[in-house]
């Protein structure tokens, strides 16, 4: 396993639909943890890349409902 961890930037602060589709992306085969900053402009996704490449993460944070952008 190797563990990648990918900061993105939040375009907009998540909604409550939003957050909950987070966490249903957190069960995505391959992500290990998602982290919200306490200031709501930044998400970190600890993912492992032998399961996952990053545009599949980005796929599953736009399928959630998130609007975001790699740092």
């Amino acid at each position: 396993m190797t563990k990648i961890e990918k900061r993105f930037r939040l375009l907009k602060p998540p909604d409550e639909t939003a957050l909950a589709r987070l966490a249903q992306a957190h069960a995505l085969y391959g992500i290990q943890k998602l982290a919200l900053a306490p200031t709501l402009d930044t998400l970190t996704v600890e993912y492992d890349a032998t399961r996952l490449r990053p545009a599949e993460v980005e796929s599953a944070l736009a399928a959630a409902g998130v609007d975001a952008e790699p740092l």
